[in-house]
């Protein structure tokens, strides 16, 4: 795999610091959740108009109160009370404690440090790489800021190494997707438009696209659930249904956000019956979608596609930028786009007992697993 770095010179004696004993300024570390939610729910920077939906109070919160227990959480911030840059991290690791992002590991969607302006970046990732645990970025799109502030923060005091991981998939929208099948190739066109004579020969075919209010949601999440859970995810035992702790963070991500009337529950029905379903969020001009599903029992209506063509026309109605597929590139996405915002994950080292340390049990992993595919 490509990868990229930076020369490790070190040049002090390697020193490491508990978190709880470093003073760097305006630094501030909330290690509690009931802190985070005290603190962080007045945070400005946190509630305007974020660039991601992963960079909304609602979206930490649902992750902190469901994958962490205190202690793990490490959430970094510079700028006072008020915080202008955020790293929203948690500790892992049983031996050698390393920082990696806050629902990456559960969700694996895109993120990064929520900030203000590029100084307030620069400063937080300083104060992060000082505070000597390796930093482990899973999942950051390759544009993203944080790339180059982290290499200039640690310069020739350590190691940072960038490698490609999987991107997702995005549709920029413009007039012409208010007749999304005009885009499609005559043999797509042709694909749909059976499908959709199959679906009708079958019942009344509608589609839907709620904003729910209070007492809609609960039931409209049950259906959703139930739609994803009617196809490989069920078998596979990997659809919300199955995995308690996802479904906990969603349901309480969704009510978190159903005040600000961003949240989007997209249906296609068959006489009534959902038979495909996505679960999206409206945010920056952009629509994201966090889940989607069909029912495989009307896998010959291509249900997927069909509700995939209204929500592009909806969205175009609406004058939306894009549509954000997040996820992983798929066949059903080609279909609709092949463009992809690229994705990286970065490691970095500071030289540091823990940081050292970290990077020798990296290489070591890295080593032994490529030595494993050579012998098999």
């Amino acid at each position: 795999m490509r990868q990229e770095a930076h020369a490790l010179a070190p040049k002090t004696k390697p020193v490491s610091t508990p978190i709880s004993n470093v003073k760097l300024g305006s630094y501030r570390l909330i290690d509690q959740f009931k802190r985070f939610e005290i603190d962080a729910g007045q945070w400005a920077i946190l509630e305007q108009d974020p660039s991601h939906p992963s960079h909304d109070y609602a979206w930490l919160r649902s992750c902190a109160e469901m994958f962490t227990v205190d202690q793990r959480l490490a959430f970094i911030t510079v700028g006072g009370a008020n915080p202008s840059a955020v790293a929203p991290l948690v500790k892992c690791g049983r031996i050698l404690k390393r920082l990696e992002c806050l629902g990456v590991n559960e969700l694996y969607e895109p993120t990064d440090f929520p900030h203000n302006d590029p100084e307030a970046l620069q400063s937080l990732v300083r104060t992060i790489m000082k505070l000597g645990y390796p930093l482990h970025l899973k999942r950051v799109t390759a544009d993203s800021p944080v790339v180059a502030a982290l290499r200039s923060a640690i310069g020739r005091r350590g190691l940072v190494i960038v490698q490609p991981v999987s991107g997702y998939p995005w549709l920029r929208l413009d007039s012409s997707c208010i007749d999304p099948e005009s885009n499609l190739s005559p043999s797509r066109r042709s694909a749909l438009r059976r499908a959709r004579r199959h679906a009708e020969s079958l019942g009344v075919v509608t589609f839907e696209i709620h904003t729910p209010n209070h007492t809609e949601l609960d039931a409209l999440l049950e259906e959703a659930y139930r739609v994803e859970a009617a196809g490989w995810k069920g078998r596979s035992r990997s659809s919300l249904l199955s995995d308690r702790n996802r479904r906990a963070f969603f349901d309480r991500y969704a009510e978190t956000i159903r005040h600000k009337s961003t949240l989007r529950l997209c249906f296609m029905r068959i006489d009534g019956r959902a038979v495909a379903m996505q679960l999206a969020v409206e945010c920056r001009n952009r629509l994201w979608l966090l889940k989607i599903g069909y029912d495989e029992e009307f896998s010959r209506c291509s249900p997927g596609n069909l509700l995939m063509a209204e929500t592009v026309r909806w969205a175009s109605q609406r004058s939306l930028e894009s549509i954000e597929f997040l996820g992983t590139v798929e066949p059903w996405t080609q279909v609709w786009t092949h463009d992809v915002r690229e994705c990286v994950a970065i490691r970095a080292y500071p030289i540091t007992l823990r940081g050292l340390s970290g990077l020798s049990l990296d290489a070591t992993r890295y080593l032994c697993a490529r030595l494993q595919r050579i012998l098999h």
